[in-house]
């Protein structure tokens, strides 16, 4: 990526909002004036065509004292408790900022097992895409109401960089507290240096600038922001850690403020076909005719018309082979369908789907995104 990182050229961005940000930990209440500017920040995002979603921290910190929990750490039943008065709180007052710029908030509630389980995962991606089709602002959080320990993200850095993988976005803002990264702990070192940018793989050298700041309403610090960006980058999507303590933290991004870019060596489009044609095993494979394979080939996706056979006994969201009628293999994709259903709809029409199968399912069988061809 050789231009100069910008927040202005990001297609789908995905903003992820501290709680030390958002809420007045000591009164449990939310910085309102702060979020308003934050709205219009991302109402002027929107105006010029980027599609933007939110990962928002402070359901905890705003529950717990409406509660009145104590301070310090909570058991795992306290805060589901607190997620749970919290979040009604918290979108309300999103809601609120951003109905002035026309903005629908559509909430959106994960777990880390459903970025785990693969066809979760597809519900949770298609989910999102469609939110965003549709103009809707897409407010994800952690489920914290119903998560154990075991399947909880633990923190909204790594969350946030789950999504913006989940979403093939290219950009991931990650606003705290904190400026950037340093190359050591500026807390305790006055003389720390700021790194403004970091190209490629975070190996043990960047790790090394990490601190291990944790607070009682979240788990952040820059540890999490380190894991946040390996797994953002992995993705092809860029990462910038900015300060998120004054008003318009968006915009101050985009006039030049100092902040820590995060660069990828590939595209989010890149990395997908990457994770699809080595990461994953096949479970089965389709058959497509001479149509099908030149339509394949120009870059469309496979359509129920184009199939003859099917083989296997795969799941909605598994990997598949795609062969030719002579039996070569063309590619390999994500399939929208079960091999029962494959079977049930293949030489037919797009169109004709909802009357064979009883429900509303997708038009493709394999969408051109998830496709590699070889």
């Amino acid at each position: 990526m050789s231009e100069k990182p910008t927040l202005a050229n990001g297609k789908r961005v995905v903003v992820k909002i501290g709680s030390a940000l958002l809420v007045d930990t000591a009164q449990g209440t939310v910085h309102r004036a702060w979020l308003e500017t934050l709205a219009a920040d991302i109402a002027a995002m929107r105006t010029r065509g980027q599609e933007v979603m939110i990962v928002s921290s402070g359901a905890i910190a705003v529950g717990r004292r409406h509660l009145g929990l104590p301070a310090g750490r909570l058991k795992l039943e306290e805060s589901q408790a607190a997620a749970a008065a919290g979040m009604v709180r918290l979108a309300h007052a999103y809601q609120e900022v951003l109905n002035p710029h026309d903005i629908t908030l559509a909430q959106v509630l994960l777990t880390l097992d459903d970025s785990e389980n693969r066809r979760r995962y597809l519900n949770a991606r298609n989910t999102i895409d469609h939110l965003l089709r549709l103009g809707a602002l897409p407010l994800v959080n952690e489920n914290d109401t119903v998560a154990t320990d075991e399947i909880r993200f633990g923190d909204n850095d790594r969350l946030a960089a789950r999504v913006a993988a989940m979403v093939s976005a290219d950009t991931l803002v990650l606003l705290s507290t904190s400026d950037g990264l340093y190359d050591r702990d500026p807390t305790r070192h006055k003389d720390a240096v700021h790194v403004p940018l970091v190209t490629g793989a975070v190996g043990p050298e960047i790790e090394a600038m990490a601190g291990s700041t944790i607070t009682d309403d979240g788990s952040g610090g820059m540890v999490t922001k380190l894991i946040a960006a390996r797994m953002a980058l992995g993705a092809g999507c860029r990462m910038v850690i900015a300060g998120g303590t004054q008003d318009h933290p968006l915009k101050r991004i985009e006039d030049g403020a100092r902040a820590t870019w995060f660069l990828p060596e590939a595209t989010p489009k890149t990395a997908r076909k990457q994770w699809i044609s080595g990461s994953l095993s096949v479970a089965g494979s389709v058959m497509v005719d001479d149509g099908a394979e030149r339509a394949l080939v120009s870059g469309k996706s496979l359509l129920p018309a184009g199939v003859t056979d099917v083989e296997g006994d795969f799941q909605r969201g598994d990997a598949v082979t795609v062969k030719t009628k002579s039996g070569k293999e063309l590619g390999r994709g994500l399939t929208a369908y079960s091999a029962a259903d494959a079977r049930r709809i293949a030489g037919s029409k797009s169109g004709e789907i909802e009357n064979i199968l009883g429900y509303r399912g997708r038009t493709e069988i394999i969408h051109r995104d998830d496709l590699v061809l070889d």
